[in-house]
C-alpha cells in the first residue's frame, strides 16, 4: 500500500509528478509524459530464459503495446498511488474494469452481494451478464444497512460489490463494517469510488480489497475521454486482473486516452476541492426551494447518513440529486429551460451536466426495478461543475420560474 505518512509526497504532489519521468525519456527532457503511440518494441535480442511475465515496465521492458504501454503504465502508476494501492491497471472503460474485476474474483456456481441502487449498467451487468450466462448467483441488498449485507453472504459468497456514494441517489454503505463482513466469508470486497475520487475517499484504507473508477469521470474531468482503472494491494487478484485485461479480454486503455487522463489528474485536487463547494452551495438552495421535495448530497446534514459520511470521507464530492415537486411534464420544461445544465449522462467533467436517470442512465431497469429502489420519474441528478456557482443559481431559478 502507498506510504500516506508525513515524510511521503502528499496527494497533491502525486497527482503532478508521480510516475511523470520514468527511465524511458529521461534523456528527451520531457516534462510531461509523452504520448507513445508505438504498438510494438524491439528486443534488445534472443533470450529463451526470459518470458512475458519476466518483463519489467518499471525497467523500461516493453514488447508489445497492449501488454504495456509506457504512456499507459505511468497512469496506472499513478492512480494507484492516489489510491493508496500497490497495483493498478487502466481499462478501455470503467465498465470494461468493472467487468474484469469481477471476472477474476467469482467462477461458475459463485455468489455476490451487491447493492441494489448500483448504477443502472452495473447492476444490468450483474443480472444479464453474470447471473443469466456464467451461473453466478447475485443478490441486490439496501447495504446502507450492513446487517442486510451480513445476512445475505453464505458460503459461496466469493465477491461483495458496493458504490459509496451511489448513482443516484446517494446513498452510502459503511466499508469498513461490510469489510469485515466480507473478512468473516473470505469474499473479495469491491468498491467502486467513481463519484468520490481517491481526493475525497480511500477504500483500500477502509478494508476494501479492490477499487474500481470510471477514469471518463473525476479522474480525467474534461468529458473529452473514456476509460477505467482497478486498483488492489493482492498480488494474486492484480494477477488475474492484469490477465483479463491484457490476454483475456485485451481491453486496456490506448495510449491518447492515457495522456489526456495522465493531464486531469494534475488538476483533480483543485476541481474536487471546486466541484464540492459548488455542490454543497446549491444543495443548501435547493434544500430551501419550495418547489424541490427532496435533496440527495451526503454533504447536507439532513442527510440520514450524515454522521457515516464525515467519519468514512473527507469530502461530499459533486454530484447531488433533486425530486422535483411536480410530475413528468414539469421535469421536461424545468430541464429544456436550463442554459448551464446541458442535458446529458456522465458526470465528472468541468462543466455541469444534469440527467434524467428514469429515461436515461437507469432506463435498462424496469418501471417496477426503479420504483423499488427510489428512482421516481421526478428525480434529477447533477454533476456540478467549476463554474461560479451563483451562475448556475442563476439558472436554475430560472428553470423553476418556467414551472411556476
Amino acid at each position: 500500500m502507498t506510504d500516506r505518512s508525513s515524510d511521503s509526497p502528499k496527494f497533491e504532489t502525486m497527482a503532478v509528478t508521480h510516475a511523470e519521468q520514468p527511465p524511458h525519456h529521461e534523456r528527451a527532457g520531457d516534462v510531461t509524459m509523452p504520448i507513445h503511440l508505438a504498438s510494438t518494441y524491439e528486443a534488445g535480442g534472443i533470450d529463451p530464459d526470459v518470458g512475458l511475465e519476466d518483463l519489467d515496465p518499471d525497467e523500461n521492458q516493453y514488447l508489445y503495446s497492449r501488454l504495456a504501454n509506457p504512456t499507459r503504465h505511468a497512469l496506472e502508476q499513478r492512480i494507484a498511488a492516489l489510491e493508496g494501492g500497490d497495483y493498478g491497471m487502466a481499462f478501455a472503460s470503467g465498465t470494461s474494469a468493472i467487468v474484469a474485476t469481477i471476472t477474476a474474483s467469482v467462477t461458475p456456481g459463485d455468489h455476490v452481494v451487491a447493492f441494489d441502487d448500483l448504477y443502472g449498467g452495473t447492476k444490468t451487468m450483474l443480472k444479464d451478464l453474470f447471473r443469466e450466462r456464467l451461473d453466478v448467483a447475485v443478490d441486490f441488498v439496501d447495504a446502507r444497512d450492513t446487517d442486510a449485507v451480513s445476512d445475505a453472504v453464505r458460503d459461496e459468497t466469493a465477491l461483495i460489490w458496493m458504490e459509496t456514494p451511489t448513482n443516484p441517489l446517494l446513498r452510502l454503505c459503511d466499508i469498513e463494517a461490510i469489510a469485515s463482513v466480507a473478512e468473516s466469508v473470505d469474499a473479495t470486497l469491491g468498491v467502486d469510488n467513481t463519484f468520490l475520487s481517491p481526493y475525497f475517499q480511500h477504500p483500500l484504507e477502509l478494508g476494501a480489497d479492490v477499487v474500481v473508477h470510471s477514469t471518463t469521470k473525476y479522474l480525467n474531468g474534461h468529458s473529452d475521454s473514456i476509460g477505467g482503472a482497478v486498483v488492489t494491494d493482492d498480488a494474486d487478484l492484480a494477477d488475474e486482473i492484469g490477465f483479463l485485461q491484457q490476454v483475456g479480454m485485451g481491453n486496456m486503455l490506448a495510449p491518447f486516452d492515457a495522456f489526456l487522463t495522465l493531464r486531469g489528474l494534475k488538476t483533480l485536487p483543485l476541481r474536487m476541492r471546486q466541484h464540492e463547494s459548488n455542490a454543497a452551495e446549491i444543495a443548501a438552495y435547493l434544500d430551501e426551494h419550495e418547489k424541490v421535495s427532496t435533496v440527495y448530497y451526503p454533504g447536507l446534514e439532513s442527510h440520514p447518513q450524515y454522521d457515516l459520511a464525515q467519519r468514512q470521507m473527507e469530502g461530499a464530492g459533486g454530484v447531488l440529486s433533486f425530486e422535483l415537486d411536480g410530475d413528468l411534464p414539469d421535469v421536461e420544461r424545468f430541464v429544456a429551460e436550463l442554459n448551464e445544465f446541458p442535458l446529458a449522462v456522465s458526470l465528472g467533467g468541468v462543466e455541469s451536466l444534469i440527467e434524467h436517470p428514469a429515461s436515461m442512465t437507469h432506463a435498462p431497469l424496469t418501471p417496477e426495478e426503479r420504483a423499488e429502489i427510489g428512482i421516481s420519474d421526478s428525480l434529477l441528478r447533477v454533476s456540478v461543475g467549476v463554474e461560479h456557482p451563483k451562475d448556475l443559481i442563476a439558472d436554475l431559478e430560472s428553470a423553476f420560474d418556467a414551472i411556476e
